[in-house]
Order: C-alpha cells, then structure tokens, then sequence
C-alpha cells in the first residue's frame, strides 16, 4: 500500500486509476486519527490533494462526488480489505492480520528509527543546522525563560539528529557589557572567594544584588565604568577576574545541564565577538548602510521608503558596538552569525528565545540580508511565549536548579506515598526523571508562542495528560515485558490480536511518522506530545483489556509483542522531547 512507513504493503491500483507516479501519492494519503467512539478505516486518501488546482475550483460536493466515482473503480485485494468513500476522502481497511503483522515487523526492525525510515523524508535533504539556545547571561538570573529555550532548543537539536542531519549546539553566553564593571566593582566590596568556588552563580547573583543598591551613587558608577574600560583594553588582572567569573559560571550550567539531559558543543558569548563587531561597523559604512543619528548613534535604515520610520541601532554615540542588552546588541549578533556562517557552513541556523525579541531579530536577518548575505534567508527565530506562576514553597524562583530540586522532592513526596517506591533501585534519581517529564510536557502541550500559567499540582498529577502519565505507563509496560520474559516476533500468531483496543494501539502506530514529520515542518513538540499522550491511553486500555497472565501461549505471545512495540515508539517520542523514559516507579 503507498503510504510512508508502508513500503511494503503491496499496492492496489491506485496510481495506474488516477494515473499518477506512486511517489506524487505519498503525501496525499494518510493513517487516520484513532476515534475512541467509533470503528475508523486505516488510511484516506484526500481527493483534493490529488487534484491540481482544486482548492477554488471544487465545491464540497464535487469532491465528494468525485471521492465516490474513485472508490467504486477501486477493487479490494489481499491488502485492502474495504474500500469506501468519505467528505472528500476515500478510505482504506488493511486486511487485518496483514495490518498486525507489518506494523509489528516494521516497529521491531526499524528500533529507534521507526518513523524516521518513513518515505515521508526521502526527498528531505540531509543538512547541517546551528542551533543557538539557553544562553543564560553570566552571574544573573538564570530565569525560567532559560529554562523553557535550554528545552526547546534540546527539542529541536534531538529532532533533526534523529533525522540524520548534522547539529551544532551553540550556547551564547550573556557575558559582557556594562553590568561587569558593576560586578567587579561588587566582587572587589562583597565577594568571598570560597563562595566563588562553592555556588558561583547564587553568590554573584547576591554580589550583584548588593552592588545594585549602590548603582545610582555617582562613586561606584566612576568605578565601575572604570572596571569595565580596563576590561575592554585586556587589563591583565581584570581580565582574569572576569575570566574566573565565567569559567566557574560555566562549570556550573554544565552540572545543571547534565541534570537536564542536555549538551552543548560550544559555549560562545558577546565577549568573543567585541573585535569583529567593530569590523561589521566598518562593512556597514563601506556598503553606506551606516547612518549617524543627531545624538551620534549609529542607525541602519529598515524601511522601505528609505525615510527612517523603521531603523536598527547599531552603535553607541560613543562609537562603540552596542551590548547593555541583547536588544540592542545588533553589530555583535551581525558578527556572530557571520562568523558562525565562516566556521561551520551551515544551512539553517536556529535561535530559541523568548517572544519579546521577535523585532532584534527580525532586524539582524534584514540587516544581514542589506549586506548581500543571501543566506540570512535561512535563519530562522524560534520563539515562545513566557510561563507565569511558577514558584517554589520558598517562594520566588530565581535559579534553575530550585526548579529542579523542587520538581523532585515534590515527585517524591509524590511517590512515597504510593506502596510501590520501596521497591525503586534509585528513587531520588527516578523521581527527577519523572518530575523532568512533567515539567517538559506541561510546557510543550500547546503552541509555544503561547504564554501559559504553571500550576504544580496540574503538572504531578499521576491520570491525565501529564509527563508523570507517560513514565507511569513507560514503566508499566517495561514491567510487564520483564513479568514475561521479552516478545519474540519470530513467531507470533497475529491472528490473535484482532480485538478492537488491540487495533486501535496498531492504527496510532502507523501514524508516527506523519507526527514527526509535522513537528519536523514547524518545530512544535506539541504535535508529539499529543501523540504519546493518545499512544499512553490507548495502551493503558488495552493493558487493562487484553491480559497477558492466563492467556493461552500464542494470544500471551501477541499481547505482549503489541505491548513491546507501543513502548518501543513511546520511549523513541519521549527521547525526542528530551524525557529519559523510567523503568520502574
């Protein structure tokens, strides 16, 4: 049967009716959407999709008809089993044991690349993609915002690895500007070199705090300019306090990181950039895209009609690049991608940040575009929305890791009380995974350009569309397999998984791939998680349904080679979304 992840199923004469290349068919037909309330074929046809310019010029009606007129000169065969015609659509019924048998094989076989093998991707070119996410900025807060990029940008890393393309995870580091003048102006008051050693994000965060109160004094502004233009001329003994600032800031992300799940392959920032951003000041005047404004900052005009109503500040009227934040650190964000083109060739380079720079980037493409790099046409900005309402029992969350360590004594406490956890090799470290997968997908369940309220309770609940469901049901169905002893495929008898919730979990498989390759398209999780959560009840039915103990051996066999393969794709979906699936609970 033509469809994608189907290779095998031999055709019925679909393309010698409409007369169509079997490849121009592969995007027209699709698995269909399990119902729980009713009995559904396995795969449509769209008629509209197969018709050349149909879109103004077929009425409801005509495709309808025209869906019948097709469905009656299609004959069924040792494949399709039923053929009959819907609202635009003509559908298909495997024959059902054949139906059984190749997605089992196929999910066996295909392992960890299940979906991925889908002839939906065989015109997909393999590419090279730089992915800039997290980028927390050294000795501030690093916010929940960091949290939702460092696991957005993880998404899409996973995402495209898994597709066969080549990444380069890039973390570009808040770690220059003004705001170090004030840091080493604050070290130099109230740090403690011991407490460096120790938490050196939490203590120059309260080094900074304290420094803050001080800002306004005329003094301490003096001083900290003073700090920070030593910086800027590689003063031997500021630079290396700065440099301590930042190595043990990274150690420490790195730790955290790894609690994550997540990796970086270059830990980049604005101060690499200070020398090169002079240099696309200076390309930016040779090309007069450069233009100084009556206070002296120097602006690139945006708009069309030339007259200024949409401009981007590139630099201070001092003369110098601009980075107090990343708003307005254009000429660094210009030499950084330009220098990321140089160094790694890439085809598509990816931002994750928060919403609220939609315009900085918007203007960096344009910029880049007015240059004469054509390639700023494949830069893409992934943005989302902020979270609200997250905070800990302590009350406002500042750090990371109080997320984190709150998502796991929260899990255990969770768990503690259920009579199973005794039993847990490791509970602290099952309860992070667990309280990890419930954070990830209650944040990735909607559009990610949407804000959203964080609530806890929501987010732990065991039933429900939650992370803690998916391990739940994860760890159930591992269970299972080791009661058992593992499936064998070699032999089963699919004649015995013809009852309904049996076919139900085989129909959600079949539609894996077009999941994957719609959140490959637009870079939504939403898509997946939706999908594991669909994959998660119907599996949870048919555990309940379709008992392995006490059946007799053939019917235990399938059972259990069902339930192999639903776990086989729930655990290759979690991985994707960056969720280490658990093998008890």
């Amino acid at each position: 049967f033509l469809h994608p992840q189907r290779n095998q199923w031999s055709p019925p004469p679909l393309s010698k009716v409409l007369d169509l290349p079997p490849e121009n068919l592969i995007k027209s037909i699709s698995a269909v959407p399990v119902s729980k309330k009713r009995h559904v074929a396995d795969f449509q046809l769209s008629i509209a999709s197969i018709i050349e310019n149909s879109s103004s010029d077929c009425s409801a009606q005509d495709l309808h008809l025209q869906a019948q007129q097709l469905a009656e000169r299609l004959k069924c065969d040792s494949v399709v089993s039923e053929i009959s015609a819907g609202p635009g659509m003509v559908n298909f019924t495997i024959n059902r044991e054949l139906l059984a048998k190749t997605v089992l094989q196929q999910v066996w076989k295909d392992g960890s690349e299940y979906g991925v093998k889908s002839e939906l991707f065989s015109t997909v070119p393999r590419q090279k993609a730089v992915i800039e996410f997290s980028s927390p900025n050294i000795a501030k807060k690093f916010h929940i915002g960091h949290l939702r990029s460092t696991i957005v940008g993880n998404f899409i890393a996973n995402l495209k690895v898994a597709l066969g393309h080549e990444v380069v995870r890039i973390n570009y580091l808040g770690d220059w500007g003004m705001q170090f003048g004030l840091l080493g102006v604050g070290f130099q008051s109230f740090g403690n070199k011991e407490k460096l050693k120790s938490s050196p994000l939490q203590h120059l965060f309260e080094v900074y705090v304290q420094i803050n109160k001080a800002a306004e004094d005329e003094n301490t502004k003096k001083l900290a300019k003073d700090f920070f233009r030593k910086l800027e001329e590689h003063d031997e003994q500021t630079l290396s306090i700065w440099k301590q600032f930042r190595d043990l800031s990274i150690e420490e992300y790195i730790r955290i990181y790894k609690r994550l799940g997540v990796h970086f392959d270059e830990y980049s920032g604005e101060s690499f950039y200070q020398g090169k951003a002079q240099e696309v000041l200076k390309m930016l005047e040779d090309k007069g895209l450069l233009q100084k404004t009556i206070k002296g900052t120097g602006v690139v005009d945006l708009s069309e009609k030339k007259d200024l109503s949409t401009f981007s500040t590139v630099m201070r009227s001092d003369g110098t690049s601009l980075y107090i934040t990343r708003q307005v650190s254009q000429s660094v964000d210009l030499a950084a991608a330009i220098d990321r083109m140089n160094k790694h060739s890439w085809d598509t380079m990816i931002y994750v940040t928060d919403k609220s720079q939609n315009n900085h980037f918007q203007h960096l493409f344009q910029i880049l575009k007015l240059m004469g790099y054509d390639w700023a046409e494949r830069c893409q900005h992934v943005s989302f929305g902020l979270v609200q309402g997250m905070k800990t029992r302590r009350g406002e969350v500042i750090f990371l890791e109080d997320v984190l360590n709150e998502v796991r004594s929260r899990m255990l406490q969770n768990m503690t009380s259920t009579k199973t956890t005794r039993e847990i090799q490791d509970p602290v470290e099952t309860a992070e995974k667990v309280g990890l997968a419930a954070l990830i997908i209650q944040d990735f369940r909607g559009l990610l350009s949407s804000d959203y309220q964080f609530s806890w309770d929501r987010a732990l609940q065991s039933r429900g569309d939650t992370g803690v469901f998916l391990q739940y049901t994860h760890a159930r169905l591992h269970s299972l397999e080791q009661m058992h002893g593992n499936a064998e495929l070699t032999d089963v008898n699919v004649a015995c998984l013809q009852e309904p919730n049996a076919i139900s979990v085989l129909q959600h498989l079949l539609r894996y791939d077009e999941v994957l390759y719609r959140s490959s398209q637009d870079l939504q999780p939403k898509h997946i998680v939706s999908y594991l959560l669909t994959l998660s009840h119907l599996a949870a039915i048919a555990h309940k349904t379709l008992p392995v103990k006490g059946s007799a051996p053939d019917v235990a066999q399938a059972r259990l080679c069902l339930f192999h393969a639903a776990r086989s794709v729930l655990a290759n979906g979690m991985k994707l979304l960056g969720i280490t699936p658990v093998t008890q609970m």
